[in-house]
């Protein structure tokens, strides 16, 4: 007998899942770790619960990058 099909993870009511099945690689949230369709793959899409840590993480990240190519004026040379 074939494994069943995991299906999408996605509540569309307070009793209902999206019978859709999920997509084998995409479909993967790396974040919140469920399987979800085309349709709720995106974190946005999902109301995915460790969104916010993802953007604060992304941030942060970009900051320290920022930060770190800052151009110090003792580093200029005077022609």
């Amino acid at each position: 007998m074939a494994p069943k099909k995991q299906r999408c993870q996605f509540k569309t009511g307070e009793n209902t899942t999206c019978t859709t099945a999920a997509m084998k690689i995409v479909g993967d949230c790396p974040h919140c770790e469920y399987h979800f369709c085309s349709q709720h793959r995106l974190p946005e899409q999902h109301a995915c619960p460790k969104l916010e840590d993802c953007r604060a993480a992304a941030f942060n990240k970009n900051r320290d990058k920022l930060e770190g190519e800052r151009t110090i004026s003792s580093k200029l040379v005077s022609v």
